[in-house]
């Protein structure tokens, strides 16, 4: 008795999925992608340029700051200043000038970001056993720069002092600390900037594409047929949704396929993973396409709203600059990104190699928003002309 049951409960289960009123919005929705060549051509090429465009270009690690050198001193110590100073790798000696105000010229002119003045009587301060100093001037319009600048004079001085009183007095450093970073040994902007791509270009994608879904149907005038067609709102609004998880699946990919081969981006974690905690993020990014495309009464106004959407992601949600240094009004609106939530399971995944025990917090954030943006978009939705 209980085999004939689970036999006519997998017979009903069948017939409603043969009859479910969804595959005809599915079969129109890939007819439509088949057809217009451009766009699926930009879909998928567009994350492979953008990802070697945003891959090379950002870089937050600031090296090789451009420097001239004012030796007033020229001994063999100011020579080994010279020289520690640049064992950094945050400075490029470029040229030697012979004046401050030389120096000051070809800082202004932005030929140089720092001037490294080194007075006469360094050497004789040293050998009379008094502190050598030397003076560092710093462009500091670019404060990533001129903090980059500062945090290598303070390394040099560091280092010098320590081969002077090891060499001279035979006394080791009081304190060391050795320090070893982990995930990013190299302390690569790659490895920071890639991943974080991924979802940036997922959310540009899925927002700006749904967002035009409904107000393409409206201009093209195909929303009257859909309108005396039996589907109902969410058949109609899962039957634009899936091909577009598909087109973020595919977009994920060559970003990743792209990030490891070019990039050397580690992947330390599963995959599988990372791709089932991603089809939440997708569908809460199309959840939000979709609700800007319920709002928006033509297509510019769907691609302007989510211009506007846009900027607070790429801002706010930790892919450039880390959200503990953000004011706490700041930090609140970030939380309330879908994206903030998916950089945190790209990073965990791919750098640090972490599982869902680590992850349940984010995914069950990021379930929440997809849930809540679905709801009410197809709430929102209406099949009228209006």
């Amino acid at each position: 008795m209980a085999e004939g049951f689970v036999t006519r409960l997998q017979t009903r289960l069948q017939t409603r999925l043969r009859h479910w009123t969804v595959w005809p919005m599915l079969w129109k929705e890939f007819i439509q992608l088949r057809r217009d060549r451009l766009t699926f051509a930009l879909m998928t090429a567009l994350p492979a340029v953008q990802l070697m465009l945003f891959g090379y270009a950002i870089q937050t690690d600031v090296r090789k700051l451009p420097t001239v050198v004012l030796d007033e001193s020229r001994t063999s110590e100011s020579r080994a200043l010279i020289q520690v100073l640049q064992n950094t790798d945050n400075f490029l000696v470029v040229a030697s000038v012979n004046s401050r105000a030389l120096a000051q010229r070809w800082i202004e002119r932005g030929a140089a970001r720092v001037a490294l003045v080194i007075p006469p009587d360094y050497q004789r301060q040293l050998r009379r056993g008094q502190t050598g100093r030397a003076q560092l001037l710093i462009d500091a319009a670019d404060p990533q720069s001129s903090g980059a600048a500062i945090a290598g004079a303070q390394l040099a001085a560091q280092a010098r002092g320590a081969q002077l009183l090891a060499s001279r007095f035979k006394i080791a450093p009081p304190v060391e600390i050795r320090v070893r970073p982990w995930y990013n040994p190299a302390q690569r902007s790659a490895v920071f900037i890639v991943p974080g791509i991924v979802g940036i270009l997922l959310t540009i994608t899925m927002t700006l594409i749904t967002s035009t879904a409904v107000v393409r149907e409206r201009e093209r005038g195909t929303l009257e047929q859909l309108i005396v067609t039996p589907i109902g709102k969410t058949s109609l609004m899962l039957g634009k949704l899936i091909p577009f998880v598909l087109v973020g699946y595919v977009q994920m990919s060559v970003v990743l396929l792209l990030g490891t081969t070019f990039f050397k981006i580690p992947i330390r974690g599963s995959l599988p993973l990372l791709y089932g905690l991603a089809l939440v993020f997708i569908v809460a990014s199309l959840g939000i396409g979709l609700i800007i495309s319920t709002i928006a009464r033509n297509q510019l106004q769907a691609m302007q709203l989510s211009f506007f959407f846009m900027l607070p992601n790429i801002l706010l949600s930790g892919y450039v600059f880390p959200r503990a240094a953000m004011p706490l009004p700041a930090q609140w609106i970030g939380a309330l990104l879908p994206l903030t939530w998916f950089l945190e399971i790209l990073r965990g995944v791919l750098l640090k190699g972490v599982g869902i025990r680590d992850l349940w917090e984010e995914l069950a954030v990021l379930a929440t928003f997809a849930v809540v943006l679905l709801v009410i978009a197809v709430r929102r939705f209406s099949k009228t002309l209006d």
